[in-house]
């Protein structure tokens, strides 16, 4: 069972309590109708003191004072500072619980002033005094309600507004989480692109140094410079990720379909042969579709170096009103992929939650005349991003 423990009072109810005994001690000398005597006194002073609980217990506060104001009438008949301590307990009571307990406090009170008036008061029943006694009543009862409306709208205020900070908070973990996952697949999508060449033109090389040397230093220079614009790539990808005081940090390249020609240069130099098709309306993307649709790519005909070896592959990229259709095709090779649709690999898997992302839908499978297929389709918007510029060496139909 909880108990009720009285606690220290602050300062500013010892100072209240003291004005109630120093105001009505005034009023005895100067009100004729008074009858000063220590007795009084005592009366004044244990009629002040339920101010000092009147935030710990503001009901009992206000019940001891309307007790005690009855001896204060009795023994020195000091009417108007009188009410003091039971006009600031009232103001309490509604100030801690509101409108119900005002309600209940003021239907309660009514009755009682009007019988004391009856008694004590030397006003008749109906007059200006006794309206002006029984205002004492709703008056701090009315303040306190605005009082307690003030401080729970103040309470709801701060509660959204922390509410909204926390969301803000979690929508920025969020975002930096989205954005670690995307740079997370860039690198890994340009390491293993990157990874995968070098090792197919190194094993070709090797291959050719005795027999045809000019060939095989074309592959090391083909080496080069494939791991060259890896390491861009991922010294611009992992500069994001460093705690930078200023916030400065280079940004990532943006491949676009416009940047599949590089990639079929690459690949031609490990012995895949890439033919593109690319619709007229795909040149005019969203940037983050434009991107992801390289990224499918880039990562289907990785997988295709990596599986079938030197092959022949089909890259078409159309465009329809409200989706692009982005599908790989390769024809084998010397091996036929061990992926499964069901994507248990890194690329698969990186490729399915791009295309996720965006809303759009992946499919991966052995074609039934053998070889590989990828197809994704990625909606796209009614306004497109900037035009993809022309040099990029990607054919046009």
């Amino acid at each position: 069972m909880a108990r009720f423990r009285l606690e220290r009072p602050r300062w500013g109810d010892v100072a209240l309590a003291l004005a109630c005994m120093v105001v009505m001690h005034v009023e005895m000398p100067l009100n004729p109708k008074a009858d000063p005597s220590l007795l009084g006194s005592v009366a004044v002073v244990v009629a002040s003191l339920p101010v000092l609980l009147r935030r710990q217990a503001p009901v009992v506060a206000y019940a001891l004072s309307f007790v005690a104001m009855y001896g204060v009438i009795a023994t020195v008949s000091v009417y108007n500072t009188m009410p003091a301590p039971v006009v600031l307990c009232a103001y309490s009571v509604a100030e801690r619980h509101g409108l119900r307990a005002a309600l209940v406090t003021g239907a309660c009170s009514l009755p009682l002033v009007l019988a004391i008036l009856q008694v004590f008061s030397p006003h008749d029943i109906v007059s200006w005094g006794t309206a002006r006694n029984l205002a004492l009543v709703p008056l701090p009862l009315a303040l306190g309600v605005a009082a307690h409306a003030r401080r729970g709208y103040t309470t709801m205020l701060v509660e959204r507004a922390e509410a909204a900070e926390h969301s803000r908070e979690a929508e920025a973990l969020r975002r930096v989480d989205e954005e670690r996952l995307r740079i997370a697949r860039d690198v890994h999508d340009v390491v293993a692109h990157a990874m995968v060449t070098i090792n197919v033109q190194a094993g070709v090389g090797a291959h050719l140094l005795d027999r045809d040397p000019a060939q095989a230093y074309d592959t090391l220079r083909s080496i080069k410079q494939v791991s060259g614009d890896a390491l861009t790539d991922l010294r611009a990808m992992l500069g994001l990720l460093r705690e930078d005081a200023t916030g400065d940090a280079p940004a990532p390249p943006v491949q676009r379909l416009a940047d599949l020609g590089d990639l079929r240069d690459s690949l031609a130099a490990a012995g895949v042969d890439v033919a593109f098709d690319i619709d007229p309306g795909a040149r005019a993307l969203p940037a983050a579709v434009d991107a992801t649709c390289f990224r499918i790519v880039q990562e289907a005909l990785t997988n295709t170096l990596r599986h079938a070896g030197s092959t022949s592959a089909r890259v078409r990229v159309s465009r329809a009103e409200d989706r692009v259709v982005v599908e790989v095709l390769d024809d084998g090779g010397v091996a036929t992929p061990p992926l499964s649709g069901s994507g248990s690999g890194h690329g698969l898997r990186g490729m399915r939650e791009r295309v996720t992302a965006l809303g759009g839908t992946l499919e991966a499978g052995p074609r039934p005349a053998g070889g590989w297929r990828v197809a994704a389709w990625l909606p796209v918007g009614s306004e497109p991003s900037r035009p993809v510029r022309d040099d990029a060496g990607v054919p046009a139909p």
